[in-house]
C-alpha cells in the first residue's frame, strides 16, 4: 500500500499546483517535518498535487479540509510509532518511488539537487524525531499499570478535566504525569498520596488540595448541617487580627462545647492536642478538632495577650447557620425595628434559613434588615446564590471566568425573591470569605445594600470536590469569579461603602445595644445607617 504525506498546513498555491515548482517543493520540504505518514486515500481527480498515475500524492488544502484536524493527531502519532520498525521500510520504499516520480516531472538538474540532498535532509529529521519519540515512550500500558497508579492517573484526570487554569501554572500537565508514572514511587497507598500531592504542590495554588478519606468525609459533613466536633468555624490563616501564625477562629456554634468554654471570634489556635498549628494546613487543624462522640481534645487559646489551655468533649453539633433577632430603636421612625440576621456560613440549610428569618422578622413588622456576614468563611456556592436571590430582584449575582475568560453568568430573575424592596445593610470584616464574599460584592455592586466593615479576605476562587476511587477526593480549583462591576477581588477582597466604628460588637446583642445608645463608641446613626449616598 502506498503512503503519503499530511502536512498540518499547506499553502494554497503548492495545493493547487499541477506541476511543482523548485519554490513549492522548498515549502514541502519544510512542512514534512511536521507531517504524519498514513496510507492514501483512493485518488480523485482534485485531491492530489500529482498525476493520478504516481503513487505518492500530497494532499491538496480541499483534500485536508476533509481529514482529520489537527487535534486529533495525537491518536495516529502513537499508532506510527507502535509500528515503528515495519513502518520503516515501507517509508524507504515509497520515498524512492516518490523521488523517482518527482524525477521524472523535472529534468532540469536543478529541481533534481534539491530531492537529493533536501528532501534527504527531511527523512533523516523524521527518522530522528520517530526514533528520539519511540525511544522515549516508556510509561506502562494499562494492563502494566499498578492499583496506585491507577489511583494517581485518577487525580491526576480529575485535575486535567476541572483545573481552571488551562496552562496549569506553565507546565505541561502531561509530560507531568509521564514523569512520575516513570519516577515517583508508589509502592503503598501512603506513597501514592505523597505523589499526588507533590502533583497538585506544582500547581503553586493552596486551594486545590488532596483529602485523605477522613477529611473528604469531614469536609462533606460539615456543609451537611451537623458533625462531630467541638462547634468552632475556623479561619484560614492570617484571616484575623493579622495573626502571624496559628489558627483563627471565626465563631463558636451557640450551645457547643467551644462557646460553653468562653471560646470567641477572633481568638487564636496555637496547638490542637500540643501539636502547633503555626504551619499547619487549615483543612488539617478542622479535622482534629473533629472526632468520635465523647472523645477529648486539648487546645490552647490565646485570646488578646492571656494564653490557656482548654480540654473540650467532643459531641453531636447541629450547624444553625442564622442567628436572628428584631432591634428596636427608641425615637426612630421609618427604621424603629431593624431585623438583624447573622449568617455564619454556607450550608445546605443557609438559604432556607435566611428566608425563615425574614418572614419572621417580617411578622413583627420589621422594616429593614442588617446582614452580618463577619467572619463568615464562605461554603457551598449554590447557596450563595441562593441568597443573593433573597435579596435581588434582577441583576448580574456573579460572572464565573476561566483563563478564556467569562464562561457562566448566574443572574437573579425575581422567581426567589421576597425582600428585594426594604433598605439593607451587610456587615463585612477580613474573616468574610468565598461564597461570602461573591453575595456581599453582588449587593454592593448593584447598589442593593451599603456595605459596612473592613475589606474581606480575598478568595476569587471557586472549588469542587471530586471523590476518588479508595474514598479519598481533591478539591479542585474550577473557576475564578468576578463581582457584577467585573472586580476580581482575589487576595484585595470586597471594598466596604462605609467602616464601622472600632471596636464593634460581634453578636447580635451587642449590635442592637450599638444603635439603641447614642453615647456609645460604637453607636451607628438609625437615621443614617441605610443611607446609599
Amino acid at each position: 500500500m502506498a503512503t503519503c504525506s499530511r502536512p498540518l498546513f499547506v499553502s494554497a498555491s503548492a495545493a493547487s499546483s499541477a506541476s511543482p515548482s523548485l519554490a513549492s517543493l522548498r515549502r514541502l520540504h519544510t512542512v514534512a517535518i511536521v507531517s504524519i505518514w498514513e496510507p492514501c486515500p483512493p485518488l480523485r481527480a482534485a485531491s492530489c498535487c500529482f498525476a493520478q498515475t504516481r503513487h505518492c500524492c500530497r494532499r491538496s488544502i480541499k483534500c485536508l479540509a476533509s481529514g482529520p484536524s489537527v487535534s486529533r493527531l495525537t491518536w495516529p502519532i502513537k499508532r506510527m510509532l507502535s509500528r515503528y520498525s515495519s513502518l520503516m521500510i515501507v517509508l524507504h520504499s515509497n520515498i524512492n518511488r516518490c523521488y523517482q516520480a518527482m524525477s521524472a516531472l523535472h529534468q532540469d538538474g536543478t529541481s533534481r539537487h534539491f530531492l537529493s540532498a533536501g528532501f534527504s535532509r527531511v527523512v533523516l529529521g523524521v527518522v530522528l524525531v520517530m526514533s528520539i519519540s519511540a525511544a522515549s515512550y516508556t510509561t506502562p500500558s494499562s494492563s502494566a499499570l499498578t492499583e496506585e497508579n491507577l489511583l494517581f492517573l485518577e487525580a491526576w484526570r480529575a485535575v486535567d478535566r476541572a483545573y481552571y487554569d488551562k496552562s496549569f501554572n506553565g507546565q505541561s500537565w502531561f509530560r507531568y504525569r509521564e514523569n512520575a508514572l516513570r519516577n515517583e514511587p508508589m509502592n503503598t497507598r501512603e506513597e501514592t498520596y505523597a505523589a499526588i500531592k507533590k502533583m497538585l504542590s506544582t500547581l503553586d495554588d493552596p486551594f486545590t488540595r488532596f483529602l485523605e478519606p477522613e477529611k473528604l468525609k469531614s469536609l462533606r459533613s460539615g456543609t451537611q448541617g451537623a458533625l462531630t466536633g467541638v462547634g468552632l468555624s475556623i479561619s484560614y490563616p492570617m484571616a484575623i487580627n493579622g495573626s502571624p501564625s496559628g489558627v483563627a477562629v471565626m465563631t463558636a456554634t451557640p450551645g457547643g462545647p467551644a462557646e460553653k468554654a468562653g471560646i470567641l471570634p477572633g481568638d487564636i489556635i496555637l496547638a490542637i492536642d500540643n501539636r502547633s498549628t503555626e504551619d499547619m494546613d487549615i483543612y488539617d487543624a478542622a479535622e482534629r478538632l473533629q472526632g468520635p462522640e465523647g472523645s477529648s481534645v486539648d487546645l490552647s487559646i490565646r485570646s488578646g495577650a492571656n494564653t490557656r489551655h482548654v480540654v473540650l468533649m467532643r459531641q453531636t453539633v447541629t450547624l444553625n447557620p442564622v442567628r436572628s433577632r428584631m432591634c428596636e430603636i427608641p425615637g426612630a421612625k421609618d427604621s424603629s425595628k431593624v431585623g438583624y440576621i447573622k449568617l455564619t456560613t454556607f450550608n445546605q440549610n443557609a438559604a432556607e434559613s435566611v428566608r425563615e428569618a425574614i418572614k419572621t422578622l417580617r411578622d413583627n413588622n420589621v422594616k429593614s434588615f442588617v446582614l452580618d456576614l463577619r467572619n463568615n468563611s464562605g461554603g457551598l456556592f449554590p447557596e450563595g446564590i441562593q441568597i443573593a436571590k433573597i435579596w435581588m430582584d434582577k441583576g448580574v449575582i456573579v460572572y464565573i471566568c476561566d483563563s478564556q475568560g467569562v464562561r457562566d453568568i448566574y443572574e437573579a430573575d425575581g422567581a426567589d425573591t421576597i425582600a428585594a424592596s426594604e433598605p439593607l445593610v451587610v456587615l463585612v470584616n477580613k474573616g468574610t470569605a468565598s461564597a461570602s464574599e461573591i453575595l456581599a460584592g453582588a449587593l454592593k455592586d448593584n447598589k442593593r445594600a451599603v456595605v459596612y466593615g473592613e475589606p474581606t479576605y480575598g478568595k476569587g476562587k471557586i472549588q469542587s470536590v471530586f471523590g476518588l476511587s479508595d474514598g479519598s477526593g481533591l478539591a479542585v480549583t474550577v473557576a475564578r469569579y468576578e463581582t457584577p462591576a467585573h472586580t476580581d477581588i482575589d487576595k484585595v477582597g470586597v471594598m466596604p461603602d462605609r467602616p464601622l466604628p472600632a471596636p464593634f460588637p460581634p453578636d447580635e446583642d451587642g449590635f442592637c445595644s450599638c444603635l439603641r445608645d447614642s453615647t456609645a463608641p460604637c453607636n451607628l446613626n438609625a437615621a443614617q445607617l441605610f443611607a446609599k449616598s
